[in-house]
């Protein structure tokens, strides 16, 4: 999930759906609630992690948190100096992503099929518009990293919705992964610990706040919701087309560069590289889904 979380347009969401960890995950955080509260306050220690699931939170805490420090700075490198091959490989895992996410709907009759594929395409035209959008300038103020880090961490949660690619709309994504590189080389200065504490702080927040409504949608309305993070998922695609220009190629930074897709005029290695790697990772994720049905079969 952490290795996900990192790159934007996979959702760390989808990785805990397929591998079939989703819903006790965001049971667990929604569990952080006036009940948790009340057993920290009587100190019955045991009860409170057990109402929050705490030693599988702590397990995938970690998992996480090492994924994302981990490829901080290959992404960094990915993005700047191999971008069509990585877009190619984030363009195959989105699209057999949001195959697999749209069958978890499982709509019965004429009727469920027409809404399951109404909201999948208002779903997937919304996502289109809103991966067309030009990134927005960073902004260092405190406020506004809190408010990424919040609006971040939910999207994260979601499948098909991509929290780095979020933050990449923000305008925040490469300044955060920089910092995340810097505490890890233990080169970060006083400014960007507070910086990263406050986007934390955001995290929490937005993290603890949402997964309740979140529960509520999987637990009363699972078929729509699927049916619209399907949708979700294949609208994102835009942002992942592997062919771009850079509009600014004098500019050194990552976060300040500017690119405008196109469509090759010719048939050439590149394409060719391209469509064999978003094949590829279409084909790994598709395995890896079988492969987790398979287990899950057999469990049962």
């Amino acid at each position: 999930m952490g290795g996900a979380d990192i790159i934007p347009g996979v959702s760390g969401g989808t990785v805990a759906l397929v591998v079939g960890i989703y819903e006790r995950l965001v049971s667990a955080i929604s569990h952080f609630d006036m009940n948790l509260l009340r057993l920290l306050t009587a100190r019955r220690w045991s009860e409170a992690a057990r109402h929050v699931d705490l030693r599988f939170l702590i397990a995938l805490g970690l998992g996480i948190l090492t994924g994302i420090v981990c490829l901080a700075d290959l992404m960094q490198y990915l993005l700047f100096e191999q971008r069509s091959y990585t877009l190619a490989v984030f363009f195959g895992l989105i699209l057999a992503s949001s195959w697999i996410v749209a069958r978890m709907a499982r709509p019965h009759g004429f009727a469920q099929y027409g809404l399951c594929g109404g909201l999948a395409v208002g779903a997937a035209l919304l996502a289109y518009g809103l991966v067309g959008l030009s990134q927005l300038g960073f902004h260092e103020h405190l406020g506004y990293i809190f408010l990424c880090g919040m609006v971040a961490i939910c999207a994260m949660i979601l499948p098909g919705i991509s929290g780095a690619y979020i933050l990449w709309l923000l305008g925040a994504y490469v300044a955060v992964t920089e910092m995340i590189s810097h505490v890890m080389h233990l080169e970060f200065t006083a400014r960007e610990l507070l910086t990263m504490s406050v986007f934390c702080a955001g995290c929490v927040v937005g993290l603890v706040s949402f997964s309740k409504l979140l529960r509520r949608l999987l637990a009363h309305a699972h078929m729509p919701t699927m049916a619209v993070l399907g949708g979700f998922m294949v609208g994102s695609l835009r942002g992942m087309w592997p062919f771009q220009i850079d509009l600014t190629p004098d500019e050194p930074k990552l976060k300040l560069k500017q690119f405008e897709s196109i469509v090759p005029d010719q048939w050439d290695s590149e394409v060719t590289t391209c469509l064999v790697l978003a094949l590829s990772a279409t084909v790994v994720i598709l395995v890896l889904e079988w492969w987790a049905a398979r287990l899950a079969d057999r469990d049962a």
